[in-house]
């Protein structure tokens, strides 16, 4: 029998917010963000070693005994919320919790320990755009050397280390500096994506693929809800403030019957993503049973997408002309809102997953 999620912040979860924010607040100020995103190096390392070095989180979901802070999953999150309400282009997503959820299936303890670290970082070389429990491409084994090329990749261009499965079912190990990575054209600026093109790459086997993916894409796909929450939250508190600043006719705008009605709207869709957020990170953390689990990603994920797009969208709308110039930082938010509705499966692969968990068949 199941207990009751709780959803509800802990002091020390808010703490953990406050000190995450502050620190995005000096390093992922919006036209740093967008002077980076216009550079030959989006990636924020600055940003990075001051969340890993300073704060050690990295390491949140790594057991203390293997270098990291043994923490759960729920403070995870929480630092998913913020770096989502900053567009903060770090690799967290992809290393402290995919890349590291794949490792902590496989029980590499030496690789885990440099990751919590925060001093490498590493990436699971399976597309952004996979689903949990969907295929996924493998790379050629041959005289323990790996040939192939992985497409959608992101983060590649950021990491130390490279996580490929291979065709005899392995999951390699592969410095960053034996694979080719070449840029791809991505709409989220502040999550880039990459193609890895292995030659001969030099390999190590860490373990099982398919189970290591399947955790890794689980938890990429149920924290994801927390930063597309962060997203969500950061537009509707903006676009609030600015109608409040904004007058028209000698009145504020946000008085207008029309536009309170849509901020209504849009502020209720934004706490059910929280609950359905909340809820996901919560049933990773507290290993609910593997379908229970998997139910609460799949639901929060097939409502966080849309919710998250309308959100950045009602943002530049209701920002008027200035949502649309380079300068504001509202389309890093709409982009990366949009590239989140397709990462780890489209909201319609995940309504089919929760129909698929319950038995709720199709007419």
């Amino acid at each position: 029998m199941s207990t009751q999620p709780d959803l509800l912040y802990s002091e020390e979860e808010e703490a953990l917010r406050a000190a995450v924010r502050d620190l995005l607040a000096d390093h992922c100020d919006a036209p740093g963000v967008i002077a980076r995103t216009e550079s030959d190096a989006p990636h924020d390392l600055a940003a990075w070693k001051a969340l890993t070095d300073g704060m050690g989180l990295a390491g949140l979901l790594v057991p203390e005994a293997q270098g990291g802070q043994g923490a759960t999953h729920r403070e995870a999150a929480v630092v998913l919320e913020e770096l989502g309400r900053a567009v903060a282009p770090v690799p967290y997503l992809s290393s402290a919790v995919v890349a590291t959820e794949a490792l902590l299936e496989c029980g590499d303890e030496e690789l885990l320990g440099r990751l919590a670290s925060g001093r490498t970082v590493g990436v699971l070389a399976v597309g952004l755009h996979r689903a949990p429990g969907t295929a996924f491409p493998a790379a050629r084994l041959e005289n323990g050397a790996l040939h192939g090329e992985l497409t959608g990749i992101a983060d590649a261009a950021a990491a130390d280390v490279l996580l490929v499965p291979a065709e005899d079912g392995g999951l390699y190990a592969v410095d960053a500096s034996d694979a080719t990575v070449t840029p791809q054209a991505s709409l989220d600026l502040t999550r880039p994506l990459a193609t890895v093109t292995l030659n001969g790459a030099r390999a190590r086997r860490l373990g099982a693929a398919e189970p290591a993916v399947r955790r890794a894409l689980l938890a990429g796909a149920g924290l994801l809800t927390s930063e597309q929450f962060g997203l969500a939250d950061w537009a509707l508190t903006e676009t609030v403030r600015y109608l409040k600043e904004r007058k028209q006719f000698n009145r504020p705008v946000g008085g207008f019957q029309a536009l309170k009605h849509r901020l209504a709207q849009l502020w209720l869709e934004t706490v059910n993503l929280r609950a359905a957020a909340r809820n996901a990170a919560d049933a990773l953390a507290t290993g609910r049973s593997g379908q229970e689990a998997a139910v609460a990603v799949a639901v929060a994920q097939a409502y966080a997408g849309p919710v998250a797009v309308h959100a950045a969208e009602e943002a530049l709308q209701l920002h008027a002309g200035i949502g649309m110039t380079w300068e504001h930082p509202i389309h890093l938010y709409l982009k990366r809102a949009k590239a989140d509705s397709i990462a780890y499966g489209t909201a319609g692969a995940h309504r089919s997953a929760v129909a698929e968990l319950v038995g709720l068949q199709a007419p």
